[in-house]
């Protein structure tokens, strides 16, 4: 299916009022305690059905937390290197639709949660050959399919440049990473040629397939992905550069696909227990984002059984009510408020 090229369609802005961060000074003092309370967590294994993850330090343990006023707290290992890995996609479609518009995406990627898992055949099967959402592997190869560019290397660069705007840094390529995801990424491979016999690639599926490998072998911290989702939660603005690198409604739209398949079959039940939009990474990164406010990175390498980081899952949990960043969460108007 190849889409037509047209200029994106964006929704007017909208005025909002999502409230404030605390001071940094309690910003600091909640991070800090979160990291004392879960460094010493034992649980976990570090993941190795990619061989070059499988040497990562247990230990390792980071949170940076960026406002959307600049300011980045961050403790321990936050700015230790790791590929971005799962957590890429949801940039990677923020800069789809800034190139292609809302409904072009939408109807194209999908939206819905899948109720399976992030690398499931059967979930193309159950919907014609359509992905579900940008969020699973299918989406995101049909996803990283829509980059702009009239070769491959050209959109490397497109997707590369793209998420070093979003971090207000260059990113550099973990080659151990990409050449060890490429020789096990059977998988994805089958599936990028899946979508293709169905019409629902955009490119090449064997050209898509590299690009997407390389796409989560691009090397981040935990204070980059703070700042990376700081600027979905700043109406598109990266908060420390200044930069407008997407229009205020694709953020908007990037955080609606995160709250509802960001934590893949489980995502209910991040919302339900944390109640940010999020994105986990099979590195051990968790990326939490309050729009309006900013976002929190927590990293470290040992995952729980569904494929999260137990550090960085505890300590987004610790971290989100004392700071006010559950979008969900509310206190009883006051008759004072009303006047």
């Amino acid at each position: 299916m190849t889409l037509l090229a047209t200029p994106p369609l964006h929704a007017p802005p909208t005025p909002v009022s999502t409230g404030h961060l605390p001071d940094h000074g309690t910003v600091a003092a909640v991070l800090a305690d979160a990291y004392q309370r879960h460094v010493d967590t034992t649980a976990g294994t570090v993941a190795d059905y990619i061989p070059a993850l499988a040497t990562a330090d247990p230990d390792a343990f980071g949170l940076a937390l960026a406002g959307v006023d600049g300011h980045v707290t961050a403790v321990g290992h936050a700015y230790e290197t790791f590929s971005i890995q799962s957590v890429s996609k949801a940039f990677v479609y923020a800069l789809a639709c800034e190139t292609h518009g809302h409904r072009a995406v939408r109807d194209l990627i999908g939206v819905n949660a899948t109720g399976l898992g992030f690398s499931s055949v059967m979930a193309i099967e159950l919907h014609d050959g359509h992905p579900m959402n940008p969020l699973v592997n299918a989406g995101a190869l049909a996803t990283t399919a829509l980059m702009p560019g009239a070769s491959p290397v050209a959109r490397w660069l497109a997707l590369q440049n793209g998420l070093a705007a979003f971090a207000g840094r260059p990113l550099a390529l973990d080659i151990d990473v990409y050449e060890s995801e490429a020789a096990t990424n059977q998988r994805n491979r089958a599936l990028a040629h899946l979508l293709a016999s169905y019409g629902h690639l955009d490119a090449d599926p064997e050209e898509t397939l590299d690009l997407y490998t390389k796409q989560c072998s691009i090397l981040v911290t935990a204070r980059d992905l703070a700042v990376m989702g700081a600027t979905l939660a700043d109406g598109g603005v990266n908060p420390v550069t200044g930069q407008q690198v997407v229009h205020p409604a694709v953020a908007r739209d990037t955080l609606a696909v995160l709250a509802s398949a960001g934590m893949y079959e489980h995502s209910g039940e991040w919302l339900f227990e944390i109640g940010l939009p999020a994105k986990s990474g099979v590195s051990g990164a968790v990326l939490s984002v309050a729009p309006g406010k900013g976002a929190l990175a927590a990293w470290s390498p040992p995952l729980d059984h569904v494929g999260t980081s137990v550090r960085a899952r505890r300590a987004t949990e610790h971290v989100t009510r004392p700071l006010g960043l559950d979008i969900f969460a509310s206190a009883p108007c006051t008759p004072e408020a009303h006047r």
